[in-house]
């Protein structure tokens, strides 16, 4: 049976801070770090008028926190080139036309592909917002044909350095991304097992801890394939945040909470001591790097419904503030793409949080402009400052770090000159209202009925992974290694489902949902979970069932 899709735009806890990302200070320190030198140089030199095109190779800083070194090497450097690329054609067009609607579709377009590649590679955050904010801004600077090559090379060259900056912290923890994974799955799985698979909200803390275990065994190859003393210590940790997912009233959640806290402190990890699973050590790593990644072409064919309302809602928004004549349709383009989340309501919430953001970011900005005209040093100091603030405020809700991203980019555009404050900030305030309105209106026009489509591949992906899974199950003597990545496939495809029903359960203008199905797959999927991890002999039995606690559920 399914259920129909509620269409409703919340305002309740829209604008509620939550608690600061556990590593707010890393891109906060890295965007200071990335953008100081390039600007100090500049500044020294008398050309603070380059500064806006260091600042897109410096902000590739803001990018790949959260990932293993070996990982974020390879990310970071394709950040940089998209960064650069997405310039290059910015100013290339720049340098052909100086018509406006033009400039504008070709910001729309570069939008689009921007939010659908950011997606479909799950960089993170900041995703594809800072991208566009250099794009566009580009799109109208003044620029020649042979100014071109100059311009690209000192982004590259700041790129350089912010790839630099994003590697360094690697010289002094270089298995942190992976040891936060880990402290974060067990901190989840902890909270999983404080409610015995029974309590209200056990299925949600379920979901979640599935997802955190999930993501924390990804984390371990992205790292490099080379085991050491480490790796092993963080496998056999997220076994054992497995067994609290299969028998949470068997597992003690404070263990856990103590284990996650010893990851996120600065001693050896190889000093934790853990309980010891063979079995698990030896195949949990090979099982995750045996599992097929999906190529980026079939990544990106889900995201075009959403990569068309990217496109026509940043055209929409550029062209309706080039009707009101104001002088700075880019800012209403950006605004339009930073509000496109994963459906529709989630993009709502988003356009509060902007607009909220900016206009009091705006009055900020009127606050500190008579001290940002004292002297250039003044004004670079300011972005710094403003740059730092908004990574660290981002975390605890958008709106928050927009205060500080507003004024940094109205300060940004006085390094070529001083300009009129007045005239700055109508023009900011017209544009994010036309951007915000818009590009909202562009998202429930653009309709995404993919997303239905996406939840019966899920569903049909779990049923078809737990059936595999219960045939080896029933087998008298299933390969060890053959269970183990069957295993870790269907809670690889239970992650996904319960990601691709909460992105369509927001969504508008599509056919009834199969809510029920949906949770009679997850309940058997994860009853098959925890067999497999009873055979495995990692859950403890239920003295009174002869079953996991997980398992005994209907």
């Amino acid at each position: 049976m399914s259920s129909a899709t509620r269409h409703r735009l919340p305002l309740a806890g829209v604008l509620r801070l939550g608690r600061p990302s556990d590593i707010w200070f890393k891109p906060a320190l890295s965007a200071v770090a990335a953008v100081a030198p390039p600007n100090l140089t500049l500044l020294a030199l008398g050309r603070l008028d380059l500064a806006m095109y260091t600042m897109a190779g410096s902000l590739c800083a803001l990018y790949g926190h959260n990932r293993p070194y070996a990982a974020r090497a390879r990310a970071l450097a394709w950040v940089v080139l998209g960064m650069v690329g997405g310039l290059a054609v910015a100013l290339l067009a720049a340098s052909l036309t100086t018509d406006a609607v033009v400039l504008v579709t070709v910001g729309a377009l570069l939008a689009a592909v921007q939010k659908a590649v950011c997606d479909a590679t799950r960089i993170g955050p900041p995703g594809n917002v800072v991208l566009t904010f250099i794009s566009s801004a580009s799109l109208f600077a003044p620029q020649s044909l042979g100014q071109v090559p100059g311009h690209v090379g000192l982004a590259l060259a700041a790129g350089a350095w912010a790839w630099l900056v994003g590697m360094a912290p690697g010289l002094l923890r270089p298995h942190g991304p992976e040891r936060r994974a880990t402290a974060q799955a067990l901190n989840v799985a902890a909270g999983y097992a404080a409610t015995h698979g029974t309590a209200e909200g056990h299925a949600r803390a379920r979901a979640a801890s599935a997802a955190a275990i999930h993501a924390a065994w990804q984390s371990l190859p992205a790292a490099g394939t080379r085991p050491d003393r480490t790796r092993r210590t963080l496998e056999r940790l997220l076994i054992r945040a497995e067994v609290a997912l299969a028998a949470p009233a068997d597992t003690d959640p404070e263990r856990l909470r103590a284990w996650a806290r010893e990851l996120r402190g600065t001693g050896p990890v190889s000093g934790i001591e853990t309980p010891h699973d063979p079995t698990g050590e030896l195949l949990g790593l090979d099982a995750e790097l045996a599992f097929p990644r999906r190529p980026l072409r079939h990544r990106l064919a889900p995201l075009a419904p959403l990569a068309a309302r990217t496109a026509i809602g940043c055209a929409l928004a550029g062209y309706a503030s080039l009707a009101l004549g104001v002088g700075r349709p880019y800012w209403a383009l950006v605004t339009a793409a930073s509000l496109y989340q994963a459906n529709v309501t989630l993009t709502w919430s988003r356009s509060i949080q902007r607009v909220v953001g900016n206009l009091v970011g705006v009055l900020v900005f009127a606050a500190v402009t008579p001290l940002a005209h004292l002297h250039p040093a003044a004004l670079v100091l300011l972005c710094l400052a403003f740059n730092f603030g908004a990574e660290a405020l981002m975390s605890r809700n958008y709106w928050l770090g927009s205060v500080c991203v507003t004024p940094m980019a109205l300060l940004i555009t006085e390094f070529a000159r001083s300009q009129d404050p007045g005239r700055l900030i109508t023009e900011r305030i017209a544009d994010t209202l036309v951007g915000a309105l818009v590009g909202f209106v562009a998202a429930v026009a653009v309709t995404n009925r993919r997303a239905g489509d996406r939840i019966e591949h899920a569903l049909t992906t779990v049923e078809h992974a737990r059936e595999h899974t219960a045939r080896l199950l029933a087998e008298p003597h299933p390969e060890p290694r053959a269970l183990e990545t069957t295993r870790r496939t269907l809670a690889a495809a239970l992650v996904d489902l319960r990601a691709t029903a909460d992105a369509a359960s927001g969504e508008w203008w599509q056919r009834a949902l199969p809510t029920e199905r949906v949770v009679l797959a997850e309940q058997s999927g994860h009853r098959t979970l925890a067999a497999t991890a009873r055979h495995q002999g990692r859950a403890p039995l239920n003295h009174d069932t002869g079953r996991t606690t997980e398992d005994a559920r209907p």
